[in-house]
């Protein structure tokens, strides 16, 4: 399953207005999304179940997704998270960088 990992900056956290335009964003992929901090994992696609990760200031977060639009997902879940995380960890199970490749698709 590829994943992205990366380190919140916002001193609020992942708090309710971030997360809910990160859910929105999620819903529109049919891949299975889930976010992990530290041993804890939430569906993506679910605003209750985000929250209750309690996502705080300097936590590593890590994104993964699974499915026919995984990559894609990826790229667009990092650039709606980009003010309020640092890239910590980078695209694991692939061969680019997700982060790099949304700000180029972004830039077109």
């Amino acid at each position: 399953m590829p994943e992205i990992r990366m380190t919140v900056i916002d001193e609020s956290g992942l708090h309710a207005r971030p997360a809910a335009r990160f859910v929105q964003a999620a819903s529109r992929f049919t891949s299975r999304i889930v976010i992990r901090n530290g041993e804890r994992e939430a569906d993506a696609k679910s605003l209750i179940s985000l929250l209750g990760l309690a996502v705080r200031l300097s936590n590593e977060i890590t994104v993964a997704a699974e499915g026919s639009d995984a990559d894609e997902a990826l790229a667009s879940l990092a650039a709606e998270l980009s003010p309020y995380v640092t890239q910590s960890g980078g695209f694991k199970n692939g061969n680019h960088d997700v982060l790099t490749d949304s700000v180029t698709k972004t830039d077109r």
